[in-house]
């Protein structure tokens, strides 16, 4: 059964159960019926035009009005999703509808999971979830779907049997090659390298740091790269930087840190420009971030996309979702000024390829 056959279960459960009770009320038998009657004649007539003005919306592509659509990110008080946040506001403001972004300061799954409970009981159209865990986040993100909200996860995603749909900030593999292409460019070809990821069970960050394993097994041009250690600040500045600090402590000889998280990034940097270490630092981060450590020095190039864009085409297909416009593979959807998407196979939607950023260009950007 899918996710939409379940909702629509639901919802058919709780028109039957409404059936039952009034029909245990003290009534005769003719006022049932002509209740039952009347009650299936109003039924079918606001059936009919519901359904008539809200197909003939999604037919026209048309956003409903009113949603209430909320995000929850890994955690709050990290600058890559309050862009995030930004961007999926804007969309939700533009769209009539209300929006709220709220999480946990910690991220952890089961930090994750009250929130979600919490947004199933209020009742919201659309929930936008970066997730920090693929499957323990299930059995909640089913209660959601169940009560009618959309889920909808960005950046970081879970089982796909647990959400609608994916909103991929670019193809996995691009990510993975271009964090082992700049490693391998910054070490000069050889040499011992380093992962700092965010969690352990980040869905994104191991799928990145597992092609970049798969590269630096299989791919010639990097055959005198050695990948000695992956450790995990779990998207906490301080947890990175001490971290940071480890590994270059217990691998002394270390070329470069690769970081595929902006909160490591960042405290990777801050640690190796106070240091005496010479080891260059890449990754996954914001310009408005790393512009510092790129103007010194400390930093020579890392990648990322747009984090408000990724927030933006996030709450442009949750509000798609919601309003039957999109449901699966093949359809499209118009995310305003982003442009027209479709939802690829296990509902996967692109948003676009990553940008590096060094000295030549970073000035060119404010996120």
């Amino acid at each position: 059964m899918t996710r939409t056959q379940r909702r629509t279960r639901v919802i058919a459960l709780t028109l039957g159960l409404g059936l039952a009770l009034s029909a245990c009320g003290g009534t005769t038998q003719d006022s049932v019926e002509e209740d039952q009657d009347t009650g299936a004649d109003q039924t079918e007539d606001a059936g009919a035009d519901d359904a008539d003005d809200g197909g003939q919306a999604a037919r026209d592509g048309e956003f409903a009005e009113d949603l209430a659509i909320t995000m929850l990110p890994k955690s709050v008080n990290n600058p890559y999703f309050e862009t995030s946040s930004e961007g999926a506001e804007a969309v939700v403001t533009e769209l009539g509808g209300t929006y709220e972004y709220t999480g946990p300061s910690d991220a952890s799954a089961s930090s994750q999971v009250s929130y979600i409970n919490t947004l199933s009981q209020q009742g919201v159209d659309a929930i936008l979830l970066s997730a920090n865990d693929p499957n323990a986040l299930c059995s909640s993100l089913d209660q959601a779907s169940a009560g009618g909200a959309a889920i909808i996860t960005f950046d970081s995603d879970v089982d796909p049997s647990c959400r609608d749909l994916f909103v991929s900030q670019v193809d996995g593999d691009e990510v993975g090659k271009a964090l082992i292409e700049m490693a391998a460019e910054q070490a000069d070809g050889e040499g011992q390298i380093a992962v700092l990821s965010a969690t352990a069970n980040a869905a994104n960050q191991n799928a990145w740091i597992a092609v970049m394993e798969d590269e630096l097994e299989n791919n010639p041009d990097y055959a005198d790269l050695e990948l000695v250690a992956t450790v995990y600040g779990d998207d906490e500045d301080e947890k990175s930087f001490a971290e940071t600090q480890g590994l270059l402590q217990a691998h002394p000889d270390l070329k470069v840190i690769v970081a595929p998280t902006t909160v490591g990034i960042l405290a990777a940097a801050r640690y190796v420009q106070g240091s005496d270490y010479d080891v260059a630092v890449t990754g996954l981060g914001t310009p408005n971030d790393m512009r510092e450590y790129v103007n010194d020095g400390t930093v020579t190039e890392f990648a990322l996309w747009d984090p408000g864009a990724l927030g933006e085409l996030a709450a442009y297909t949750g509000a798609a979702f919601a309003s039957g416009i999109i449901s699966g593979e093949g359809d499209t959807f118009t995310a305003g000024d982003l442009g027209e998407y479709t939802v690829g196979p296990e509902g996967v939607i692109i948003l676009g390829p990553p940008t590096r950023f060094n000295a030549d260009n970073i000035d060119d950007f404010n996120f």
